[in-house]
Order: C-alpha cells, then structure tokens, then sequence
C-alpha cells in the first residue's frame, strides 16, 4: 500500500481484489445506512463512510502488484479487508456531533477488531500467503484506526488534544524517514512493538468509553501515549545503531 511501487495487479489477482472491494462497498453502504437512524447521525455518514472505503480499496489496488506474488488475493487479505470496513464505518463517525450510542458502537467496534487481529496473520500462515504487501495492509488499517481513536477521543472530551499524537506519531515516524533516510530502515518486529500497538487501542478505546469519566479517561489517554513515545524511542535508537 505505497505509491512508490504503484501499479495495478495482473487480471487474476485485480479480478480476486475486486471480489473483496465490490462486495465491501455494498456493505459498507448499507450497514451505514442501518446504522445511521440509530445513532442520529445526519445523512452524510453513509456517502463518508463508503467514500473512505473506497479510498482504501483504491491503495490496496495499486498497493497489492508490488509485495504480493501469489494470483489470488488470500483468505487474510479478506480478513483484512474485512476490518477495513468496519474501520470506514468508525471513520464516517469522527465527523458527526458527540454522543453516547456513537462512543458505544466504537467502542464495540474496537472489540471486534480486536478479535479478528491476529486472524488475518494466521490465515497467511496457514494457507502459505503470507506477503510483504499483507503484513503492510494489516499495519495500515490498524494504524489509521488508531488514528481515528484518537481524534474520537479529543473530539468526545475524553482527553485534550494532545491525545492526537497517538494517531500521529506513526506518521511522523514514516515522514522523519523520508528526510532522515537511516530512519527508514528495517525494523524486525517485536513482542514489545505488538503490545504497544494493542496497548493503543484497548487504551484509546477505554478512555472513549462512556463509562469513564474525565479526568480518568484522561489518565488512561495519557498512560498510551507514553508506552507509543517509549516504543517510537526505542525504535529511533535501534534504527540510529544505538
């Protein structure tokens, strides 16, 4: 899912994309549309939500020729893609006003993203597909819902703005190797790198819920967000050779 490597894929692995992207706009558009007379949210949700569906099927598309060499897309990349949708329907959420049935149906959410992760990384495993391109899908919606998270956390009040750099640090990590080209390099992953990331979403997700008060909930924000900056440090030394 990186443009420097963009191209479309073969006709047999477009076809097998297409059959997880077309089937997920539907879905995406209806459960929306389900949703939205439940959580009062205004008639844009569905149109934002399947757009921000569509926008991650576009990078997988010119993401997947690069880093996956197999003709099908993979029972984990569905699985992938899966939790892609249910990220766009959270993501159609930010934009709506403040409430305690929308902090409740993210929080629920995140409980079956939650689940399913892990899910995806077994499958390629299992079924001998495991990619470059897959591991790279599986980090990308996991960081853009993190992202997500925590703009829905300073949006609810739950934690001030400076819970962002939750979902920010990962991209300014990326941007800092843009510059600094030592920053770019490889990173083994790690038991430690994997808590954090799950740290991040049980952490953000539990400060959102309503049933933790501020300044609890702000406790909570800021305990994540110093295990990331921890981790992000850690990274920064082993990629500086320290």
């Amino acid at each position: 899912m990186t443009t420097r490597r963009w191209r479309l894929p073969d006709a047999p692995l477009r076809a097998s994309v297409w059959a997880a992207i077309g089937p997920g706009l539907v879905a995406v558009a209806l459960v929306a549309l389900g949703l939205g007379p439940f959580l009062h949210t205004g008639g844009r949700y569905p149109l934002v939500a399947t757009l921000v569906f569509a926008a991650m099927g576009a990078l997988v598309i010119g993401g997947i020729g690069s880093g996956h060499p197999f003709p099908r897309f993979g029972a984990a990349n569905y699985v992938t893609m899966l939790r892609a949708s249910l990220v766009a329907l959270v993501a159609g959420l930010v934009a709506e006003s403040p409430t305690v049935h929308i902090a409740w149906v993210v929080v629920a959410t995140t409980t079956v993203l939650a689940a399913l992760d892990g899910v995806d990384g077994w499958l390629a495993r299992r079924t001998r597909m495991a990619s470059a391109f897959g591991a790279r899908f599986d980090m990308e919606v996991d960081a853009f819902f993190i992202l997500l998270l925590s703009v829905l956390v300073w949006r609810f009040d739950k934690a001030g703005a400076w819970v962002l750099a939750c979902g920010l640090m990962r991209y300014a990590f990326v941007a800092a190797g843009w510059v600094l080209p030592w920053m770019a390099g490889p990173l083994t992953p790690t038991f430690r790198g994997k808590f954090v990331a799950v740290l991040q979403v049980v952490g953000l997700a539990t400060a959102l819920a309503p049933a933790v008060p501020s300044p609890l909930s702000d406790a909570v924000a800021a305990v994540t967000l110093a295990a990331l900056a921890w981790s992000f440090a850690v990274d920064v030394r082993r990629l500086a050779g320290g």
